[in-house]
Order: C-alpha cells, then structure tokens, then sequence
C-alpha cells in the first residue's frame, strides 16, 4: 500500500461509521466503474480505430469543417 493511501484511510478512520461507509462506497463505485470504462475499451479498439480512419477520410475528402464553439455549443 502507498504511503498516500496509508494517509488516506488514516484520514477516513476518524470519520464516524457513517461516513467511513460513505467513502467506502465512492471508492468501490469508482474502481468498479473504471473496470467497466478498460473493458469497454478494449474490446472496441477495432470500432475506434475504423472510426478514426473514417473520419480522416471525410477531412481529406474536405467533407468536415471547423467547429464553431459559438454556434456548436
């Protein structure tokens, strides 16, 4: 365990139970989400990758234009 981890539950330990299962819970939500997010991406490497080349297609093609940040968005 990292010294900085050490710090953090440290840290967490003097919180009350309610509080320490509420950090808890983020914790796990995020490292579980974050394993969900790598197996998403790697199994779509292939779409991503065709994605890509089709989209430097249409720019060379000149079938893209520049975003406008004011008008897009």
């Amino acid at each position: 365990m990292t010294q900085l981890l050490e710090k953090a539950f440290s840290e967490v330990a003097k919180l009350s139970e309610e509080k320490q299962d509420a950090v808890a819970r983020f914790v796990l939500t995020e490292i579980h989400a974050e394993d969900e997010w790598e197996k998403s991406f790697a199994t779509s490497q292939d779409e991503i990758a065709f994605l890509a080349e089709q989209t430097l297609a249409e720019s060379k093609a000149g079938k893209t234009q520049p975003m406008d940040f004011d008008r897009d968005f």
